[in-house]
């Protein structure tokens, strides 16, 4: 399925090694100019997103679809593009109320690579073929691989017993592909050019990485149902800023008072789509809740199926 990755010495020529022509003076360069510099670079993040924009979207499609269907969104890597994948799934739980195992991290190294660099780990390709064999991955699944050079081998190895065990693979790097090719179901390619400090992916690299993440896990919770116009129905009310946009979403919605808001969100369970769906329809909490679960907990299904306003 996959290319063997090159030796480290035969990297150089990748994307991301390349040397930047605009930075050759970057250590003399003034604090000013320095961020002048980072500001004129990063303008190619937005570039790159729009060249991958129909594999994004393929990505979006497939995950949402896995979703649905009880599947769960994997993302592997090592050092800062396993960091970034841990850093998405996590933000899940408290955006769109997933249960944690739905978007889930894997990082070379595990939870100790968060905090300390663990990168030597990221040249086993069979800890990243075990890690997907110990989560029981299924043709149900999605697996994102995040390299940005597009050769870490653990990245590879879980590629590898990804698409053994039938689950869609998508590949996420920031080289060419003819630099660069491999089989997988959808290739990911985000090209910024080299970086201001050769060879630091955590840099360009990195910051499109988290763009391409945001796009892919919101765009698919979007898909589900977790949204409702752009508000976040689903919001996990666990402290107190999340509370208070729970009830500014049931107030701008519904254009009840803030303390009508909070005596509607705590007699349904402190659950923002069910109190939506009671208030719109009538419907007691029981049959509210019944009738998310119906059309999956889509709002605007469960709305509509009510010919409600």
């Amino acid at each position: 399925m996959t290319s063997t990755p090159q030796p480290l010495s035969q990297r150089g020529h990748l994307l991301t090694e390349q040397i930047n022509p605009n930075s050759q003076n970057l250590d003399q360069l003034t604090a000013l100019e320095l961020v002048d510099l980072f500001n004129q670079e990063d303008q190619q993040l937005i570039s790159a997103i729009a060249a991958a924009r129909e594999p994004l979207a393929a990505a979006v499609e497939k995950t949402a679809q896995a979703l649905r269907q009880g599947g769960r969104l994997f993302y592997v890597g090592a050092g800062t593009s396993g960091r970034l994948g841990v850093l998405d799934a996590a933000e899940c739980p408290p955006t769109f109320c997933t249960p944690p195992e739905m978007v889930q991290g894997i990082l070379a190294g595990g939870e100790a690579a968060l905090v300390r660099s663990s990168e030597a780990l990221e040249d086993r390709a069979d800890d990243g073929a075990a890690a997907i064999a110990n989560r029981n991955v299924s043709p149900t699944d999605v697996v994102v691989g995040i390299t940005a050079g597009g050769t870490t081998p653990f990245v590879h190895g879980a590629l590898q017993a990804a698409n053994e065990r039938g689950a869609t693979t998508v590949f996420m790097a920031c080289v060419p592909a003819e630099q660069f090719s491999i089989n997988v179901d959808i290739d990911v390619r985000l090209l910024v050019g080299p970086e201001i400090l050769a060879g630091s992916t955590r840099l360009k690299a990195g910051s499109v990485t988290k763009l391409a993440l945001n796009i892919i896990s919101t765009g698919a919770m979007v898909q589900i149902g977790k949204v409702y116009g752009n508000r976040m129905v689903d919001v996990s009310v666990t402290n107190s800023k999340l509370e208070d946009r729970a009830l500014r979403i049931i107030a701008d919605l519904t254009e009840l008072s803030r303390d009508q808001a909070a005596e509607l969100l705590g007699r349904c369970d402190r659950k923002v789509k069910l109190a939506l769906l009671v208030h719109w329809t009538g419907l007691s909490t029981d049959q509210g809740q019944a009738l998310l679960d119906q059309h999956q907990g889509n709002l605007r299904q469960a709305v509509q199926s009510q010919s409600a306003p």
